[in-house]
């Protein structure tokens, strides 16, 4: 995945297929391209582009089951996104965003919506600056299986989605007492939940059931 800085100059390459900037892109572990990429021989279009109108995506997960690909969005302040990545899909930014810019006031038009793009299946607003996440699975919290779990920066906390036929049908938030920026998570084989976090004394954390 690849923003756009974040720099109001740059915004518009989100939109443009020559750039990669704002993308979600595909390659082999070779670095070549997959012929089945939704841009390929389009005249103008890098061929490495899966979907496109993306801000700032920190995290990305794998579905198990489906083998459906999930990202996880930074938004302004409020707009967060939590998106199913299609293939040749647009994911509206900037033309269509939540929230509002870090000093006030609309977004481009301040429009939420906006024709051929997609909505978020799940957004956040007041954010929580989303880390990476991870797919639940394991035999430790059972409970939590096809789960998501996405780290949080400024709150501080794992947020576990509960997902069903696509959509967010539920939220908890975890590790909120450890009061530290949640960079990144991972499940271990055991199912144990790790986390490390992004401070100048960070730690690695493991979440696990008490025996």
């Amino acid at each position: 995945t690849l923003g756009e800085r974040s720099d109001r100059p740059m915004r518009p390459q989100a939109q443009d297929l020559g750039s990669h900037m704002g993308k979600t892109i595909r390659i082999n572990a070779d670095g070549t391209v997959p012929q089945d990429n939704p841009f390929v021989g389009r005249a103008g279009a890098l061929p490495e582009i899966w979907s496109l109108g993306h801000r700032n995506v920190q995290g990305i997960a794998v579905q198990p089951g489906t083998g459906a690909i999930w990202t996880i969005e930074h938004g302004t302040r409020g707009g967060d996104e939590v998106n199913l990545d299609r293939a040749g899909l647009n994911y509206g930014w900037p033309d269509a965003a939540y929230g509002v810019e870090y000093a006030g006031g609309a977004i481009n038009s301040g429009a939420t919506q906006k024709a051929g793009t997609e909505q978020p299946v799940y957004y956040w607003d007041p954010v929580i600056a989303p880390g990476g996440a991870v797919f639940y699975q394991g035999a430790m919290f059972p409970a939590w299986d096809g789960d998501l779990l996405v780290a949080a920066l400024k709150e501080k906390h794992i947020a576990r989605l509960v997902i069903e036929n696509d959509r967010v049908v539920g939220e908890e938030r975890l590790l909120t007492d450890l009061g530290e920026r949640v960079r990144d998570v991972a499940i271990g084989r055991d199912g144990a939940v790790w986390a490390i976090t992004d401070e100048s004394d960070g730690k690695l954390v493991r979440l696990a059931a008490a025996e």
